[in-house]
């Protein structure tokens, strides 16, 4: 099994090609989009998504309104943005949207990786609850 299930989302077709080869050495489990519609997409149809790795500056949608889409849309998605052109403005907003994390490009590998296996224990704990809260209330009605 692998660390992570992780949507690589960049508008740079070689920034994607590089970090997906790195991930996928570190055994993580990468998919890639390349725009904000192409993600949502993407986690809309491949719900076993733990982690978007989200570049903040893309054209069209950019990646703070992709989060908030991701955030309404997929809420036990776990995100972490990543940019080269970061304000600590741009981060504070993603931060109060939602986001997991913040991480500057070029990011250290390994900083990532902790990010990343970080975020998708997260999720997994989440879901975890969602399943315990369901079966919970599936014997409370079996026992009225």
């Amino acid at each position: 099994m692998s660390i992570a299930t992780v949507l690589l989302v960049d508008d740079e077709q070689a920034f994607v090609d590089a970090m997906t080869k790195r991930l996928k050495r570190r055994d993580v489990d990468v998919r890639a989009a390349h725009s904000g519609q192409e993600c949502l997409d993407v986690l809309a149809s491949q719900p076993d998504l733990e982690v978007v790795v989200l570049d903040v500056k893309m054209p069209g949608m950019d990646g703070v309104e992709t989060l908030k889409r991701i955030k309404t849309d997929f809420p036990l998605a776990e995100v972490i943005m990543l940019t080269g052109h970061a304000t600590v403005e741009t981060a504070i907003d993603g931060m109060k949207l939602g986001a997991f994390d913040y991480l500057m490009k070029p990011c250290d590998m390994d900083v990532l990786m902790e990010k990343i296996d970080a975020a998708a224990t997260k999720k997994r704990q989440h879901e975890e609850k969602i399943l315990e809260a369901r079966a919970q209330s599936i014997a409370m009605r079996r026992g009225d």
